[in-house]
């Protein structure tokens, strides 16, 4: 396993605790394996590390997309911090090369499992964090973050709320959403529309908004909400 003051040099990472920067790349199953010294696993780092990805990433597409809405603003982070990309990041760094593993994990190959690279990522965050600052970390981040919304954009990867809620109705129940205006109300220059999204008979959900479009994606918004809430009641 290369040196960790190799990796620090190579990539010019903030982490000015090498100690904590060893952690973040300690797995579990090391720790497990090593029962004579007493070793950290990268699990409360990734805990933290976790929440400073979002709160970043959320402050960054807050700035930059001032036109986008909340759900909008919501797909858009989501398909910045998802597993797949976080652990493209780690490879793009060869992190997996420094990452101390146990044998059973190793031989499963662990050091190339998405799941695992992407823990490391924001374990090694939450280092940079700790380390020095918030905008220190956010500077890391930003190597990442610019090339990342150009690359989701391009390809079509965020979806809005409507072609999510499409796709899970027609997945689950083999029906499209159906979305009705209920009421418009207000002068013609401060219209409020108020629409329903059905599948069958049943009423998924309801948003309001100043236009038709702005309504219904509301209201898909809502029926997710809705949806999730009731899956993660299960």
């Amino acid at each position: 396993m290369p040196a960790i003051d190799a990796l620090l040099r190579a990539l010019n990472l903030p982490v000015t605790d090498q100690p904590l920067l060893e952690t973040a790349l300690t797995h579990r199953s090391y720790v497990h394996e090593q029962w004579a010294v007493e070793l950290q696993s990268n699990e409360r780092l990734e805990f933290l590390g976790d929440s400073v990805l979002n709160f970043l990433a959320a402050r960054f597409l807050y700035n930059a997309f001032p036109q986008h809405g909340e759900g909008q603003l919501t797909s858009l982070r989501a398909a910045l911090v998802r597993t797949s990309t976080l652990a493209r990041w780690s490879r793009a760094m060869g992190l997996g090369a420094y990452i101390k593993l146990g044998k059973g994990e190793e031989q499963n190959g662990g050091r190339d499992r998405d799941p695992l690279l992407a823990d490391v990522f924001e374990a090694l965050l939450a280092a940079i964090f700790l380390s020095n600052d918030l905008e220190v970390a956010n500077e890391f981040l930003q190597r990442f973050l610019l090339s990342e919304v150009q690359r989701v954009s391009e390809q079509g990867l965020i979806q809005d709320d409507k072609s999510r809620l499409q796709e899970w109705v027609q997945g689950q129940r083999n029906k499209t959403p159906r979305y009705k205006t209920i009421t418009v109300e207000g002068p013609e220059h401060e219209r409020r529309f108020t629409v329903e999204v059905w599948a069958g008979a049943y009423r998924l959900g309801v948003g309001e908004g100043p236009s038709k479009q702005a309504a219904a994606q509301a209201a898909a918004r809502d029926a997710l909400a809705q949806l999730s809430t009731a899956e993660s009641s299960l």
